[in-house]
């Protein structure tokens, strides 16, 4: 059924762009947090929204989706909210128009051992951290639970340094090295960034102002056609997972399968049973711009209303 689409994705993947019409820019490889736009894009719902020539481009580290989207090099690409906020602040002419995720999948796990109840107790408890610096959340978290006790330490990717050491923490997507981790057959406690009060929209979808003005219709096509697909992806995730997993061979099957149930309370939410999946708010756009201008990350000043479009 998918044979077709997987032999353009594929080249899609190592790099080599099969269309020259609209285009998705992902920043990561396919995995379940794009499984709705890969299920459109297999059930050709794209193509019956009027977007003939619709691909996907799969990311990796350091895929500049903002500056693609910006330069107009691509259509459409995937962010976070506050990567939006910063890049307008650059200057960047973007807008989000989709959040796949109501709530921020980021998370820090800890091992059970050291009786962790809350984020506030684990950075405030001896022990090691590991966690990417110069992220907005990193440093909210410096902000708000700071001074630390715990020693914070890079990190480098993988869980082998939390197999071995009971008393190592770390940052991790929630629907990832969690997941690892129980393979290992450790059971480890979660604890949301969010809990901290930093909770932005995370897998975004981002266009540049222009096309937003010029091609209205266009829009509401792809958006329409975005929200079938995550429908069908929630409701039936098998056949899209065995497709994305073809692409990306690094995820076994067993990990796409757990990892679909365990996002689907981050993207379907009571908000978005009533207004529709990817809704967003002025609300939640403006809580994290303050807390992003407290971080001095951005200045005072910027329109909210600008940086994000929810009426489609």
């Amino acid at each position: 059924m998918f044979k077709q689409f997987l032999v353009l994705l594929s080249l899609s993947f190592i790099g080599i762009s099969y269309s020259s019409g609209a285009e998705l820019v992902l920043n990561w490889k396919p995995e379940p947090e794009f499984g709705g736009f890969y299920e459109a894009y297999f059930s050709k719902e794209y193509e019956k929204a009027g977007l003939k020539d619709f691909s996907i481009l799969p990311g990796g580290a350091g895929q500049p989706v903002s500056q693609m989207v910006a330069a107009k090099k691509a259509m459409f690409g995937i962010s976070s909210a506050d990567q939006v906020i910063l890049a307008r602040a650059q200057g960047a002419k973007i807008v989000a128009l989709f959040a796949v995720y109501q709530n921020s999948p980021h998370a820090f796990m800890v091992h059970p051992e050291k009786k962790i109840t809350s984020l506030k107790q684990l950075f405030q408890t001896d022990g090691m951290i590991a966690l990417e610096k110069g992220y907005g959340y990193t440093k909210w978290l410096e902000k708000v639970y700071s001074p630390f006790k715990a020693k914070l330490v890079p990190y480098t990717g993988g869980i082998a340094s939390f197999i071995k050491d009971k008393n190592f923490s770390q940052q991790c997507f929630i629907f990832s090295e969690p997941v690892a981790a129980r393979r290992e057959g450790l059971k480890p406690d979660l604890f949301l960034v969010s809990e901290s009060g930093y909770n932005p929209y995370a897998a975004v979808v981002i266009v540049h102002e222009d096309t937003l003005k010029q091609q209205s219709a266009l829009i509401k096509g792809f958006l329409k056609a975005t929200r079938q697909g995550w429908k069908a992806y929630l409701t039936s995730p098998k056949g899209t997972n065995e497709a994305m997993q073809k692409i990306n061979p690094s995820m076994d099957l067993q990990t796409f399968a757990e990892a679909s149930i365990l996002q689907e309370r981050f993207i379907s939410t009571p908000e978005t049973l009533k207004k529709g999946l990817g809704t967003m708010s002025f609300e939640r756009w403006n809580q994290l711009y303050q807390q992003m201008v407290e971080l001095k990350l951005v200045k005072p000043g910027m329109d909210v209303t600008q940086m994000f479009k929810s009426e489609f």
